[in-house]
């Protein structure tokens, strides 16, 4: 049994001392070392997401956030002609309810014009502000005859009202840089309908 067992070792021992043996474990350590270099790639390829949102570039105060939107949405309102505007502002957490990184956000209602035809009026929403450097995207999902348009890190989403055909919706959303700590605020939604001058 004992030379049985000396025997087999033996063999084992020639063929990984065989040029074919060495090459054998060389490959072994090589595919070793490749799955390595790959889970670490791959894992720095998604940290950076996850770091640039917990540490952005070049972070902005308060009243950087508010005006990323509130400006644009000034805009948009003025040259798309949206009637009798109505809006709202918020400082909001991109991580979850209350932590930092924020964004400014506006949402604001308006009023369609008497016998618009959604579908249209919204495609020509979306040409106008294309005409003013904005750059259209996929329309979302969940909004039919929407439009979604982007511009300096700012997402616009326009749509129709679900609940009233008279109405529309405007939604903005500026970059996730403001890092102020505002987990222990008391204001939400405040009312900024006196910051745009509607068109009659």
């Amino acid at each position: 049994m004992m030379q049985a067992y000396v025997a087999y070792r033996g063999t084992w021992e020639r063929r990984f001392r065989s040029p074919w043996g060495r090459a054998l474990i060389a490959a072994a350590l090589m595919v070793s070392l490749v799955l390595d270099g790959i889970f670490l790639a791959v894992d720095r390829l998604h940290s950076p997401a996850a770091d640039r949102l917990e540490h952005p570039a070049d972070p902005v105060t308060d009243a950087q956030s508010r005006n990323q939107v509130v400006e644009p949405a000034q805009q948009i309102v003025t040259v798309a002609r949206l009637q009798n505007p109505t809006a709202g502002y918020l400082l909001m957490s991109c991580k979850n309810h209350d932590d930092p990184p924020y964004q400014g956000a506006v949402y604001l209602n308006f009023t369609l014009p008497a016998g618009a035809h959604a579908e249209s009026f919204f495609r020509n929403v979306a040409a106008t502000m294309v005409a003013h450097g904005w750059y259209e995207g996929l329309p979302p999902n969940q909004h039919l005859h929407g439009v979604t348009l982007y511009k300096k890190g700012v997402t616009a989403i326009v749509y129709p009202d679900s609940d009233d055909a008279s109405m529309g919706t405007m939604r903005l959303y500026g970059e996730c840089r403001n890092l102020n700590d505002h987990r222990n605020d008391t204001t939400g939604w405040v009312d900024i309908t006196g910051e745009f001058n509607p068109t009659r």
